[in-house]
């Protein structure tokens, strides 16, 4: 399994986005009326054909394996990996695994829908690492939430974390891995979290308030691995300027002082003011720029090379789809104006499939206003800097930076 630690130079890979999709992704289903409706990965995918962004020169649409044992084993225990595959086969609940549990109700062909998933995520990151792409995407990845022995908060195997130790069983020294997602990406976390050569970032909503009740400042890595793990726990109500502020005043900087030689990221959209399911106000405006914003850093810190997954997002029709092929068009390096209305084939489609009305441009109407720095001062009433001052305090010495300054 082992290869070379140096990742060929960025300047010759085979193509710029390679995109990981076979329709069978869309059997990760807990059935109906789950929140994670396989629905909401269905219509991405139609609408960024609509906008023939799959077809654009730079763009590779590839097949893949599902993750055999051997990879799933990277992160997750062999008693579980057999539990799954036990429930999908019989349909029986594995409580003592989370399995059959509200959130993550047992569904036959479990293991091999998520499996597949896996697959693909590792797959975005080998295509990355061997110089198949400069970037990889799986929009039906992120299943962040997942440990080593059980399932949680709808994850099964946990994608990202399985990509980011292929990554590492291959020669990565240096990865980084960014977690937009509202909910805190505990699962990624705790597989690395006495891991130095992994730098996990995540912002998300304060766990006081939210799934998983993880993701605190104070949660910083394990002996010998300070700093590697950090969380920015946002307020309730926290909208787009903010939360660009909070991303700003801590992922450059803490980047930087790490040089990954990958980023992966994972895109839950579920910060978005009309999700089910959480309570930050993002606009899909906003989630566009933090996108833009993760490619550029992307190229300036990590040689290019960027691993994507999807994630959470609950708002199936007017988030999701959206979201993600704003995603997509960012990576494949042809991103799709705000304004741009929706293809007419894509809302009828949204209509027959779903029995809704679907979104008519690609903009949520916001403007995303120029991001107030941290450098132009810090505010001690305000409690998303309060949030940021306490992730900057707890883990900028770590990595020889001053949590005012940031320097």
């Amino acid at each position: 399994m082992a290869m070379s630690s140096v990742p060929p130079p960025v300047s010759s890979p085979e193509c710029g986005l390679k995109v990981f999709w076979d329709d069978r992704l869309i059997s990760y289903d807990f059935g109906t009326g789950h929140p994670l409706n396989p629905v909401r990965v269905e219509l991405t995918m139609a609408l960024a054909r609509e906008y023939e962004l799959l077809d654009a020169p730079n763009v590779v649409v590839e097949e893949f394996e599902a993750a055999d044992d051997e990879l799933l084993g990277l992160v997750h225990d062999p008693a579980y990996i057999a539990a799954v595959k036990h429930a999908g086969a019989t349909g029986l609940p594995e409580l003592r695994h989370g399995l059959g549990s509200p959130d993550n109700p047992v569904f036959l062909g479990m293991h091999d829908a998520s499996a597949l998933v896996t697959g693909a995520s590792v797959a975005a990151a080998r295509a990355v690492w061997t110089g198949g792409a400069e970037h990889a995407a799986n929009v039906s990845g992120g299943l962040h939430h997942a440990l080593s022995e059980a399932a949680s908060g709808f994850c099964v195997y946990n994608d990202p974390a399985v990509a980011i130790a292929w990554l590492l069983a291959n020669g990565a020294e240096r990865v980084a891995y960014v977690d937009v997602d509202v909910h805190h990406g505990d699962g990624v976390q705790a597989a690395f979290y006495d891991d130095p050569r992994v730098l996990t970032i995540s912002l998300h909503e304060t766990p006081r308030t939210l799934f998983p009740g993880t993701g605190f400042p104070n949660e910083t890595g394990g002996p010998g691995a300070e700093g590697s793990a950090v969380n920015v726990a946002l307020p309730p109500g926290t909208g787009d300027a903010a939360w660009l502020r909070a991303f700003d005043a801590v992922v450059p900087p803490l980047l930087e002082a790490f040089r990954p030689q990958v980023l992966v990221t994972q895109h839950g959209c579920d910060s978005h003011a009309l999700d089910p399911l959480a309570h930050l106000i993002l606009s899909v405006d906003g989630q566009r720029t933090v996108y833009a914003w993760l490619h550029r850093l992307a190229h300036r810190l990590a040689g290019g090379r960027w691993v994507v997954t999807g994630g959470g997002g609950y708002e199936l029709v007017q988030v999701v789809p959206r979201a993600w092929t704003h995603l997509l068009a960012e990576a494949a390096g042809r991103p799709i104006a705000p304004e741009t209305a929706t293809p007419e084939p894509w809302r009828d489609f949204v209509r027959r499939r779903t029995g809704e009305v679907a979104p008519r441009r690609m903009t949520d109407g916001t403007s995303v206003v120029e991001v107030v720095t941290w450098g132009n001062g810090y505010d001690p009433a305000n409690p998303v800097d309060q949030a940021v001052l306490a992730t900057r305090r707890a883990v900028f010495p770590e990595h020889g930076l001053d949590p005012m300054t940031g320097l």
